[in-house]
Order: structure tokens, then C-alpha cells, then sequence
């Protein structure tokens, strides 16, 4: 039986979202599946449509009969996790050519790391690239000639951007074709205590470089559960995988064998057949609550609580941030994946992953079993696992037992009882924080604060000593509307390196930190942001600040005249130009505060 407070939530939220789901769904009513995409166009069109492609292709596009599925690929080959894209169309066409399907690329997205740009100008583009991947995503399905899709991305900003897009399709029955991680590498917990040595002057830049090479080192996702794994999860909760294909290593038959699958599980379910799935009825709040339970019964990016309330919401879907927090007190945590622990993804798939945690979700009732999926069969499809049976694709159920108990557990011994994800409220507003890494002794940190406008700020008053105590350290002016939310990791080793110095430290900022959240007690995506005149606008240096995770506040102690305090005003001209920055300021001036998605596009149907 479903948990009564997964019950709830979802009931709460199907009430919420009732006026506004309903238009949405009235856009598949309206749409008639059951004929061929280019049928509906006229003969020009349709000849513009086909005139490139191989000869065969032509003519079965021309006539109308054959289903069109059309491929929206993130593929490049300067990021690892995307590189493997670029074998996979001419996997997928000839697999649709074997059922009776013609696939073509629609369109590409763009797909940046936040891995490179990490600490420069270019990562305010980052939380806005995931609109203009949404955006790409629509222009690629614009030409209107297509009865099912095919998403090919994998990464932070990526999956979201493809899926928000794809949902403006609601009628297209769309599948995620995931790349999986790369092979392990150097242990991120060695790779992260390099990284602090290297912030203290302990090694130089060539021993930290050869660390990074060593880490990051294949084609592949990296292996750490950041934002692009916790992706791959949400995908396989939501039903928008093929079972168990979120963590199959790149560039092995298994994973070309599940890319092949999916082009003629595409081709099954356009409404020409039996069997109509269009992406608009898959993803429902149902979905959507498993995606919340799995972030917090994994640990997974705090990304989501930005990401999540987008996606829900171009389904015609509205979630809070309390809806997170009341699922997170009944959801334990199932899984230790770094940094909430030691192991990477390959160990977590290797000890039983998704298909384990999802059978384990489904029988406490803390997931919807009866969604519906890509794959057919419901939720329950999900706790299989692919694998070869000498040639052929075949699933089994997922293992028993966890493979290493250190990594992943059973819902009757959990990591812990809660979810690792936590919503703090006080005076200076609302944040999110990830606990399931910070000890249960440093939840809690009350301390004078540190203000600064910028993470380069911070990084100069580490070097000259003057963090070199017991302190809140605020970064403010890092919101969607002040320079585009970046992700503040240059921060990380620094404040680990305080903490392990023996002083009591914490970050507050209204910019983001991802699934990279570490040890250090961090409240972040901090709403109402600072350059709206939010709280964060009147901290000065000294104000005694209590970030508490175990209660779930964050407000300021003193002093006695904050109440009346003007806000300071922001100087934010540096964040205006220089890196493509310019070409952002739409997208900065009319985006939403991070709860609702921080996004340039909020609203999708004027109810």
C-alpha cells in the first residue's frame, strides 16, 4: 500500500496543479496521433522533409505509412559524457529501418560542462543554457514531422532542457537514450582531498592536474553522483528509460544493444499502434513525486529542487519546496554515492543500483508503481536489469540482496531514516541544504557572518587568512536574476579545509552548489534573492547568523535593528558583459526565483 504521506503529497498536488494540468492535457486531446506526422503536411513540406535523407528513407517518408522518429541530440566531442552521441543516430536508424520505422536527426542542443567552467564568466550562462536547450528542443520538433522522439543527453542542464521542451510536445511519445558513466578512475574522495591540498599550498598545479586526468580520463559521464547521475535516476522513476539503462558503461554492446532497443521501443508506441504512450500522460504527478522520493532516497543533486519544479511545471504541474521537505521525512536514504559517501556510480550500479532501489521504493509504498512508462509493465519494469544473453537484450530482476552494503541498503536498514535533502525558513528566507554528507555534528552553525558579492571575493580572503575562524560565509548577488545562479564548487575545498582546521563554518548564498555538495553545512539557492531586495541585501559583516539543518531554520540571531535595515544595493555591472553574458539579460531580467524553477519561461498557460 502507498505510504500514506506519498498519498497525501501527490493528492495535494493533483489539487494544486488541477486547472493548469488540464490545458495541458487538452493539447494531446486535440492532437490526432493515429495519423502519420507528414500526412498532415502538404507535399511540399514533406518533400523538404525527406530530401536528404538515404534513398530507401526517402520513399518511406514520402509515402506516408512508415512511423518518423525524430532525434534531438546534445552530442559533441569536447565533453565526455556527450561523446559517445556520436555513433549513436546510425545505430538508431538502422535498428528503426528493422521494425518498419524511419528515424532522422531533428536537431542538435547545445550541451556546456559546468565542469569547465567552473569559477569563470562562462557559468552564468549555465542554469539559462537549460531554457535554450528547451528552446533548441522545440525548434528541433517545430517542423512537425515526427510521431515519436528520441533524447539524447545526459547532463546537469541538458536532461531537464530536453525534457522541459520535449513536454511542449505532449502528443510524441519521447524515450531519454542515456551514454552511461565512464569507467572508474581515481576515487573522488582522493580526488577531493587533493583538490583541498592544493587550496592550502600543499601540492602544486601539475600534481592537481594530473589528479583532474586521472579522474576525469574516458568517455562518460563522471562518476560521481552529481547532477547528471541524479538525472539518469529521475529519468528511470519518471519511466522515460528503458530499464536499468542509466548506468551502463559507454561503447559496449550492452549500452549499443539498449541505444537499438530504444529506437524500436519508439517505433512501438507512436499512436499509429496499439500501444500510444505520449510523453505528456507519462510524465503526471505521480511521476513526478517518484522523482522527488528517488532524490531523496539517494542523496542527489540539490540541482533538482530548481530543475524539478521546471520540468513539473511544463506538464502543467505545480510543486514547492515543501512538498520536497514533507517526502523527505518519510523517505530514508538507500544509497552512499560520493560525496554522501566513498563509492561512484559504477560501484553503486555494481552492488544492485536503480533496479534495487526502485523494488525496494515500490514494496515500502514509497513510490507510484502504477505510472506509466515508456517500457510498458509499469514501475515494476524498472527493478529489472538489462543484460546479454549471448547476443540477444534480455532483463532479469535485479539482485535480492545489495551487492555492498556500504553503498547501497534495504528500506529495513537504511543510511538513515530521512531523505538527504532538507528545506531551511527564517529571516533571511527559504534555502535548500544537503545533509546526507555533513556529519551530525556540524548541522548546526551559528557564527558571525563574512559577506561577500562574488566566489573570487572569497577565494582572496582564504589566501590572505582572514576566513581563519568560526564564521558564516555569505555569497550573495549569485541568484537567476543577478548573474545567473552559478555553481559556487572553487568554494568546496576551501571551506573543507576550514572545517578541518577545527572551525565551525557554513555557507549561505543564494547561488547553487549542485550534487557536488559536500561535508561543509551549506544553505543555498536562497530565496528571495539578494538582488531583489531579499534579506541576504542586509547582512553586513559580524551579523551572528544560525543555519540549523536539523530544525530546518535559517535566520539571523542579531543584531535587534535587522527588521529595520535597508537593503543594500547591488552592484552588479560585472556580471552584465564580456563571455556572451549580454546576449543573457532577457533571460536574467525575466527570470523566476528558484523555487518555481528560476526560469525565463515560468509561466506556459495563462490560467
Amino acid at each position: 500500500m502507498l505510504n500514506p504521506t506519498i498519498a497525501a503529497v501527490t493528492e495535494r498536488i493533483v489539487e494544486r496543479s488541477a486547472k493548469r494540468r488540464r490545458r495541458y492535457l487538452d493539447l494531446i486531446d486535440a492532437y490526432d496521433a493515429t495519423m502519420p506526422a507528414r500526412v498532415k503536411i502538404s507535399e511540399a513540406n514533406r518533400a523538404h522533409g525527406a530530401a536528404g535523407c538515404a534513398a530507401q528513407d526517402k520513399i518511406e517518408l514520402l509515402g506516408g505509412k512508415w512511423p518518423a522518429i525524430g532525434i534531438v541530440t546534445a552530442y559533441n566531442d569536447m565533453l565526455s559524457a556527450h561523446a559517445p552521441f556520436e555513433r549513436f543516430p546510425a545505430l538508431i536508424k538502422q535498428a528503426a529501418r528493422e521494425v518498419g520505422a524511419v528515424a532522422q536527426v531533428a536537431g542538435g542542443v547545445p550541451a556546456m560542462c559546468d565542469g569547465v567552467t567552473q569559477g569563470f564568466a562562462g557559468m552564468e550562462l549555465s542554469l539559462f543554457s537549460r531554457d535554450v536547450i528547451a528552446l533548441s528542443t522545440a525548434v528541433s520538433l517545430s517542423h512537425a514531422c515526427f510521431d515519436a522522439a528520441l533524447l539524447l543527453g545526459v547532463c546537469d542542464k541538458i536532461v531537464p532542457g530536453l525534457l522541459i521542451g520535449a513536454l511542449r510536445f505532449p502528443w510524441l511519445p519521447a524515450i531519454f537514450v542515456p551514454a552511461g558513466p565512464m569507467p572508474s578512475g581515481l576515487p573522488n574522495k582522493q580526488k577531493a582531498a587533493l583538490r583541498q591540498a592544493f587550496a592550502e599550498g600543499r601540492i602544486g598545479r601539475e600534481a592537481l592536474l594530473e589528479a583532474e586526468a586521472h579522474s576525469y580520463h574516458a568517455p562518460g559521464t563522471c562518476t560521481f553522483y552529481g547532477t547528471a547521475n541524479s538525472n539518469q535516476m529521475l529519468m528511470e522513476l519518471m519511466g522515460l528509460h528503458l530499464p536499468g539503462a542509466a548506468f551502463v558503461n559507454p561503447n559496449t554492446q550492452l549500452r549499443d544493444e539498449l541505444t537499438k532497443a530504444a529506437a524500436k521501443r519508439a517505433a512501438a508506441i507512436t499512436g499509429l499502434g496499439q500501444d500510444y504512450r505520449p510523453i505528456g500522460r507519462v510524465v503526471d504527478e505521480r511521476a513526478i513525486v517518484n522523482c522527488m522520493v528517488g532524490l531523496m532516497a539517494t542523496g542527489g543533486s540539490t540541482n533538482h529542487f530548481i530543475h524539478l519544479p521546471a520540468i513539473a511545471r511544463a506538464a502543467g504541474i505545480e510543486i514547492e519546496w515543501d512538498d520536497f521537505a514533507e517526502l523527505s521525512r518519510v523517505t530514508p536514504l538507500l544509497a552512499r554515492i560520493y560525496p554522501n559517501g566513498g563509492a561512484d556510480v559504477n560501484q553503486f550500479h555494481a552492488a544492485g543500483g536503480l533496479g534495487f532501489l526502485t523494488r525496494e521504493l515500490i514494496g515500502a509504498g514509497l513510490a507510484h508503481a502504477d505510472i506509466l512508462c515508456v517500457a510498458g509493465g509499469g514501475l515494476g519494469a524498472y527493478a529489472q536489469e538489462p543484460f546479454l544473453d549471448g547476443d540477444d537484450l534480455v532483463w532479469r530482476d535485479a539482485p535480492g540482496a545489495s551487492g555492498d552494503a556500504s553503498v547501497l541498503r534495504n528500506v529495513a536498514a537504511p543510511f538513515s531514516a530521512e531523505g538527504g535533502l532538507r528545506v531551511l525558513n527564517g529571516s533571511l528566507g527559504r534555502a535548500v541544504v544537503k545533509v546526507s554528507a555533513v556529519a551530525e555534528g556540524k548541522r548546526v552553525v551559528e557564527a558571525p557572518a563574512l559577506v561577500f558579492d562574488a566566489q573570487a571575493e572569497v577565494q582572496a580572503a582564504f589566501r590572505a587568512g582572514a576566513l581563519d575562524r568560526d564564521c558564516v560565509v555569505v555569497v550573495r548577488g549569485q541568484g537567476p536574476r543577478a548573474s545567473g545562479m552559478p555553481e559556487l564548487h572553487k568554494l568546496m575545498p576551501l571551506l573543507g579545509a576550514l572545517q578541518s582546521r577545527g572551525f565551525a563554518v557554513a555557507l549561505v548564498t543564494d547561488g547553487r552548489l549542485s550534487g557536488a555538495s559536500g561535508e561543509v553545512l551549506a544553505a543555498i539557492h536562497v530565496t528571495p534573492e539578494a538582488a531583489g531586495g531579499g534579506p541576504l541585501a542586509k547582512l553586513r559583516d559580524g551579523d551572528i547568523i544560525r543555519v540549523d539543518a536539523d530544525i530546518g531554520t535559517l535566520a539571523v540571531v542579531s543584531p535587534h535593528e535587522w527588521s529595520t535595515r535597508a537593503p543594500v544595493e547591488l552592484d552588479l555591472a560585472a556580471n552584465a558583459r564580456g563571455m556572451g553574458r549580454e546576449l543573457f539579460a532577457l533571460f536574467r531580467h525575466n527570470a523566476c526565483p528558484a523555487e518555481q524553477g528560476g526560469s525565463a519561461f515560468p509561466d506556459y498557460d495563462v490560467i
